[in-house]
């Protein structure tokens, strides 16, 4: 998988994805849900998370505090004690990883934490919500990091204005 050809051919259709996007928001089809989860499921048939996890090398999830609550018991730790070695406070005023790429990376791509994994790696690229036109910006950026978002978003053009 090359992922600069991706995040490369992502920033050249920017602007063209957004159009698309924002056309979505201001008349959303009728079936647009079902077209969602439709292209949703299609496009990670031919797209391996396990062959890229760009998304855990290069992005950190917001933690909640029920994610928080829930890996530190399955780590076996207090959650004081893991919010001191994983996380830190952003500008937003968000728990987020100190270091990237994540720590519960495996050299494989799999994830030492998948069970109880953060909800925002959960939800990652957020290609099978509902009233996906809700977060246009958040779509645009995930389709720099992640080929599946990319994939998503050219499929949706072609599939929407059959």
């Amino acid at each position: 998988m090359n992922l600069e050809l991706y995040k490369k051919q992502a920033l050249q259709k920017q602007k063209e994805h957004k159009k698309f996007l924002d056309g979505l928001k201001k008349k959303p089809p009728k079936n647009l849900d079902y077209v969602v989860q439709e292209t949703h499921e299609k496009v990670f048939e031919k797209v391996d998370c396990l062959q890229c996890a760009n998304c855990c090398k290069t992005t950190g999830p917001l933690y909640t505090e029920k994610d928080i609550e829930r890996i530190s018991k399955h780590l076996k730790m207090k959650q004081a004690d893991f919010e001191a070695k994983f996380l830190r406070v952003d500008e937003d005023n968000d728990k987020v990883l100190q270091n990237l790429p994540c720590f519960f990376l495996n050299n494989d791509n799999t994830c030492s934490i998948y069970e109880v994994r953060p909800k925002a790696c959960r939800e990652y690229p957020h290609t099978d919500r509902k009233k996906i036109y809700q977060i246009n910006n958040l779509m645009i950026q995930n389709t720099v990091i992640c080929p599946a978002a990319f994939e998503f978003v050219e499929s949706m053009m072609k599939n929407v204005n059959k």
